[in-house]
């Protein structure tokens, strides 16, 4: 029974969560932490970095990277603000232009990463110089600005940034993407190959898994949910600007870390992910509550990656070994 609990990714991040909720519950109970609107504001912090390290999470568990999240955010929303604000285009055709950048670079991400056997790392972290670089560029070349205002619709903002009280639609989203990685991962046969491509790439290989096509199409999918990300933060600050999102090129894969996910793929769970996601929510808003400086965030996620790490490690060690 124990080894069994042990041996499920998310069980580290759930213990993570509940001991920092109830410590921030605690401290900070009279300033409204526990209260609805401390609530939401975890929520919605943690909903958009959610909705990028879902596809991230798969993408690790098939074994590869993706820095180029940070910048593909970044990119859509100025998709928007150009093609609305500076050539007056309607709102929707800009946003399917902008999650179809966004699916590009995921799609060149892969076919680099599968034909040249180079490292994910290296070549996502190359992309992400290159996007924010010629989004800046071409920004600036056609603008004169590398930030401006998005022209948008009632019927979009209801979409992607549409309110209840305090709580942003970016919530819907993000559970919307839990249930379908969820789905994907546990009940379908793509979450299989996932799996296998990630846990023996070899033995995959020999029995009959496309590998290729699986990575491809999962650098596709982290693409075009940075690219809805970008349109969210987009549509809901009135705002495009080529540097939003470049605070996630690490935040997602460390979140992923801490959700139980292995670092050399083959094993991890969405539920994880969505645990550790909602543990960084907390963490910022408990900080605010409490009145410290923000500054202390980056020291809880770093002490809280390092001890995941360590932990994956030694409770896969102790499953595999049957909790002996």
């Amino acid at each position: 029974m124990t080894a069994k609990l042990f041996r499920r990714p998310e069980t580290g991040a759930v213990a993570a969560f509940l001991l920092t909720y109830i410590f921030f519950a605690v401290f900070t109970y009279s300033n409204g932490f526990v209260s609805w609107n401390g609530t939401v504001g975890w929520m919605n912090l943690a909903a958009e970095l959610g909705l990028v390290a879902i596809p991230v999470a798969l993408l690790m568990i098939a074994g590869e990277f993706d820095l180029s999240i940070g910048s593909t955010v970044g990119m859509a929303s100025m998709v928007l603000a150009i093609g609305t604000s500076h050539f007056g285009a309607p709102i929707w055709p800009m946003i399917a232009l902008a999650l179809a950048a966004g699916v590009v670079v995921g799609l060149v991400n892969g076919i680099v990463v599968v034909r040249t056997g180079l490292p994910s790392f290296i070549v996502t972290l190359a992309t992400n110089f290159i996007v924010i670089g010629g989004t800046m560029g071409v920004a600036r070349l056609l603008t004169n600005v590398t930030s401006m205002s998005i022209a948008t619709s009632p019927s979009a903002r209801a979409v992607f940034a549409g309110r209840w009280e305090q709580a942003n639609a970016s919530i819907v989203w993000w559970l919307a993407a839990a249930l379908i990685g969820t789905w994907v991962l546990g009940r379908t046969v793509f979450g299989n190959w996932i799996y296998a491509t990630g846990g023996n790439l070899t033995a995959a290989r020999g029995a009959g898994v496309p590998v290729e096509r699986v990575k491809v199409l999962l650098f596709m999918a982290t693409g075009f949910a940075a690219a809805l990300v970008g349109i969210i933060q987009g549509i809901q600050w009135n705002s495009g600007n080529a540097t939003y999102g470049m605070g996630y090129v690490f935040q997602a894969p460390i979140v992923v870390v801490i959700g139980g996910v292995l670092l050399g793929g083959g094993y991890g769970t969405v539920g994880g992910v969505v645990v550790a996601t909602a543990l960084f929510g907390v963490i910022s808003t408990g900080i605010f509550y409490t009145g410290w400086s923000t500054d202390w965030i980056q020291l809880f996620l770093g002490a809280l990656l390092g001890a995941a790490v360590l932990a994956n490690s030694y409770v896969r060690k102790f499953a595999m070994s049957g909790g002996r």
